[in-house]
């Protein structure tokens, strides 16, 4: 969460959503991981010609205030891409593309910063999402070792 990630990981982020074909509205995920990177991205595209909007999958409803799941300016209809900050079982970004597709959500992918390499992408892709991760575990580990 320094300045300077925040602002790789947004520019980077709405750079591979733009490179993808999945033409999304809103992006968010499951809170906590998935908060600070849907914000940042959303973020980075309010200068550009089509702003994303973010907004946030609680793990369960609360007993008050909305009593919703997604919190923030998601819209039923919506295409949206599924935020995670580390894919390792998927499980996270499945419960959150369940709420949001029970809210009337179309999922169009997931886009995760790490992919833990640990079958989580496997799972994902095996529930017919598509997914983009921005780095790999072990493209991590390689660069920490060539330093």
């Amino acid at each position: 969460m320094s300045p300077e990630g925040l602002r790789l990981i947004g520019t980077l982020g709405l750079s591979a959503l733009r490179g993808s074909n999945w033409s999304v509205q809103s992006v968010g995920g499951l809170t906590l991981g998935a908060d600070p990177i849907a914000y940042v991205i959303a973020y980075a595209s309010a200068a550009t010609s089509s702003p994303l909007r973010a907004f946030t999958v609680r793990k369960e409803a609360k007993s008050h205030g909305t009593g919703q799941r997604i919190e923030g300016p998601f819209s039923s209809g919506d295409y949206v891409a599924v935020i995670e900050d580390v894919i390792t079982t998927g499980r996270s970004a499945l419960n959150a593309a369940k709420a949001i597709t029970e809210a009337g959500g179309k999922i169009a992918g997931v886009l995760a910063l790490v992919d833990r390499e640990e079958g989580g992408r496997e799972a994902l892709e095996n529930s017919g999402l598509q997914v983009i991760a921005l780095t790999r575990a072990s493209e991590i580990v390689a660069h920490m070792q060539a330093e």
